[in-house]
């Protein structure tokens, strides 16, 4: 009962995050989720629960996905989870962390200091297949989406609902791979299932924060989350 309770708590504040900015459910929850449960059943639940968001919040905000994006980004994404599986299977995922998170870190920074990127479509389809790459090997789409999102400076609304629909395409597929590949269990869906209700909470009270938040507050918010993501894969992976 403690560890149900306590992964309600994490839930809920996860589920806020995401829903208040269209990503950090991963880096929030899945770190904690790590300390209650067993590595697959941590994984499983933090996708299955960040499906369940994405579906409940898609249709209230779809007038501001940006489609053509959004198709970009699933086309890539198809490309780039192949080379994940790959990784995942063959090569020293700790060392791609590693890198990744030294990655992250060097372009928070310059992100803080105001460096910008230049949007192009071929930069639209890089950053979905790095996304897919990262979803298939650690477990974690949002980094190259959220650099390459704030880096090219997209309105907060269009960056928060693409990132969502996204999410509920990747996270979908990788699950399916975890199902047909790898395995699930009665234990996963149950405590899924268990903690729903701390998932709408969250959700509906961020919903309410992102309506109050300035495009400044909202960007630093992602500086913060971006830092945090670095510094976690960089912990995890030494």
């Amino acid at each position: 009962m403690e560890d149900i309770i306590l992964a309600a708590i994490i839930v809920l504040f996860a589920s806020m995050l995401q829903a208040c900015t269209g990503f950090g459910f991963s880096i929030m929850a899945t770190p904690f989720l790590l300390l209650v449960f067993e590595p697959r059943t941590a994984i499983q639940i933090n996708i299955i629960l960040s499906i369940l968001i994405s579906i409940f919040m898609v249709p209230g905000i779809f007038e501001h996905i940006n489609k053509g994006l959004l198709k970009k980004l699933i086309f890539s994404s198809v490309i780039g989870s192949p080379f994940g599986i790959l990784i995942y299977l063959y090569l020293d995922v700790e060392l791609l962390k590693l890198v990744i998170s030294i990655l992250i870190l060097v372009l928070t920074i310059l992100l803080i200091l105001k460096f910008r990127i230049r949007r192009s479509h071929s930069k639209d389809y890089v950053s979905g297949g790095v996304s897919g790459l990262l979803t298939t090997s650690i477990g974690m789409p949002g980094p190259p989406l959220l650099l390459y999102f704030t880096g090219v400076s997209i309105d907060k609304a269009v960056l928060r609902s693409t990132t969502l629909a996204f999410y509920l395409f990747i996270y979908s597929i990788s699950l399916g791979m975890q199902i047909t590949f790898g395995s699930t269990s009665r234990e996963i869906w149950i405590v899924s299932i268990s903690l729903f209700p701390l998932m709408f909470i969250g959700m509906f009270a961020g919903r309410w924060l992102f309506k109050h938040l300035s495009q400044q507050v909202f960007q630093v918010i992602t500086y913060i989350i971006l830092a945090m993501t670095g510094f976690y894969l960089l912990f995890t992976s030494i």
